[in-house]
């Protein structure tokens, strides 16, 4: 009972803070993106997929920041040059506007990815007015 009330809890504060990330999406922006660096065998990738992979386009967070998905073996495309590669996967990378707002390493569970990817998320208007901290302060404590 205790993990259904903690799962029902963790839904609800996910979809209020969706509700504030898109607040705090600037109008008329450009569109974001969530690149997920990753490689094949990765079995954290793996566990994202399964957890959160399916339903994130359908998610407020997919819709202002569509997944792209990068294999940190392969060279970078074109329009993400600048782009620092991980040795760690997945590892996760707010891009906006043809540069870094902030990146997550590693996939903390689902209970904790919604609000830190929300945190990262946030950031893109700070990005947008150049206030931003920063990337990579979004890291999951060991």
């Amino acid at each position: 009972m205790k993990a259904l009330r903690n799962r029902f809890f963790g839904v609800l504060t996910a979809l209020a803070a969706s509700v504030a990330v898109l607040a705090l999406a600037p109008a008329g922006a450009k569109a974001a993106q969530l690149i997920m660096l990753e490689q094949d065998g990765c079995h954290w990738c793996e566990v994202w997929n399964e957890e959160i992979g399916i339903a994130y386009p359908k998610t407020d967070e997919g819709k202002l920041a569509p997944l792209r998905r990068v294999d940190i073996h392969s060279p970078l495309p074109a329009d993400l040059e600048g782009l620092k590669k991980a040795n760690y996967t997945p590892t996760f990378v707010v891009w906006h506007n043809g540069r870094e707002v902030d990146r997550l390493r590693g996939y903390p569970g689902g209970h904790f990815f919604w609000p830190m990817l929300q945190q990262m998320l946030a950031k893109i208007d700070k990005a947008e007015t150049g206030t931003a901290e920063t990337p990579g302060t979004a890291e999951p404590k060991s």
